[in-house]
């Protein structure tokens, strides 16, 4: 069973949402596959998690189930003990054979707000995005730098509003990279070679959803 939620964050304390949803399950009764780590966990796929500083309005878990279950009870039973910031955005069954969220997921939507005017970037946020080459350079500690090309992650980029952007991005081999940086590459900021931690201070990231890619090419929200 596939399920979209929203509505679980991590708190300052660092609580682990894969903990949450893993209880979660435990609770509901429904008959879950065990996980190959511990026969007493239900087999779970989770994710791909938003990154450092920021958040997702549609998470997703997939279920593994030993028997057939309907969506509607499933939905049921997950509602009784679910916690109560949590909503359910969708439940339904998906091939057992499907591919995970985090392996058929081929392109993220990101809704990024904030002040863009005090950085005064040098281009319109179109021009920017619509060159042939966007090239950022990244800084060690040490003084080295990197430079790399990120057009190809960019499927498209547009300004909602004077304070709104809206980046769709792809996974380029395998590899995401940050709504951050793309910003920050806009704006003209310095990006360091290690950015598991960073962020652009004084903006809101937020991934409106995750995408599949059809074999046409065409993108289809998760």
């Amino acid at each position: 069973m596939r399920i979209v939620f929203s509505g679980l964050e991590k708190s300052p304390r660092g609580t682990n949402i894969f903990n949450i949803v893993r209880n979660m399950v435990l609770g509901s009764g429904l008959p879950f596959e065990p996980a190959k780590v511990n026969k007493n966990w239900p087999r779970l796929a989770y994710g791909p998690a938003a990154g450092f500083g920021q958040r997702a309005e549609r998470e997703y878990l997939d279920i593994y189930l030993t028997q057939p279950v309907p969506a509607a009870q499933v939905r049921e039973r997950l509602q009784r003990v679910k916690p109560q910031t949590m909503e359910l955005l969708s439940v339904e069954r998906v091939p057992y054979a499907l591919a995970s969220v985090q392996h058929l997921a081929a392109a993220a939507r990101y809704r990024v707000e904030g002040d863009f005017a005090l950085y005064g970037p040098e281009k319109p946020l179109e021009d920017f995005f619509n060159a042939p080459r966007i090239e950022i350079v990244r800084r060690a500690e040490n003084g080295l730098t990197l430079t790399e090309n990120i057009k190809s992650y960019v499927l498209a980029a547009k300004k909602l509003s004077p304070r709104t952007v809206q980046l769709m991005l792809a996974c380029v081999e395998g590899k995401w990279l940050k709504p951050q940086i793309f910003i920050a590459a806009w704006l003209g900021l310095e990006i360091p070679l290690q950015d598991e931690f960073f962020t652009v201070e004084g903006f809101s990231f937020i991934r409106e959803g995750l995408f599949w890619q059809d074999s046409e090419g065409a993108l289809h929200l998760i």
